[in-house]
């Protein structure tokens, strides 16, 4: 009559276990990636609807100096005086990073997109700019080649700031 595992039979079952594990985390792996690339696009289309109301409110989208930060703070205003019209937070919670820790890139008006009154930039998974991986504010409304799409050339100068949509990685100018 048997009462213990031998050593050979423990190996085997942790050989297995581990192997599971590894399993699964290659699969999770995969998900997390998708995960971080579909919430940058959300945090995209979050500050999209942000400035537009920024906008309504200010007559105008904030300069390069005050960034994305006066979107949940008056703070980053550069005239005090207008801190009267600005009606935010504009944003529930400040989002002053990308999903993989880079700091947003936002420059007004427009390097991408010629007509358009800003840019907003997620580094993306390695974390270095004007990479393939980079993620912006008008990937519907561009190519792979930084080109605009066929039929979207009415959406340069327009109040539409093209959010909206299937944004693909591509790469930005």
């Amino acid at each position: 009559m048997r009462r213990a595992f031998s050593l050979i039979e423990l190996l085997i079952a942790i050989a297995i276990l581990v192997a599971i594990g590894a399993l699964v985390a290659q699969s999770l792996s995969g998900t997390k990636a998708e995960a971080d690339l579909d919430l940058t696009k959300a945090d995209l289309n979050t500050f999209g609807r942000s400035l537009e109301r920024f906008e309504i409110n200010m007559n105008r989208v904030p300069s390069e100096e005050e960034g994305i930060a006066a979107l949940w703070s008056s703070v980053a205003l550069e005239d005090e005086d207008e801190a009267s019209k600005w009606r935010g937070p504009y944003v529930t919670k400040p989002i002053p990073e990308d999903r993989w820790g880079t700091a947003w890139r936002y420059v007004a008006p427009s390097e991408l997109v010629e007509g358009m009154p800003y840019d907003i930039v997620s580094a993306g998974p390695d974390r270095e700019f004007d990479t393939e991986d980079d993620l912006h504010n008008h990937m519907a409304l561009v190519n792979g080649d930084g080109e605009l799409r066929e039929g979207m050339e009415d959406f340069g100068g327009s109040d539409d700031f093209g959010l909206g949509g299937d944004f693909g990685a591509g790469e930005a100018e």
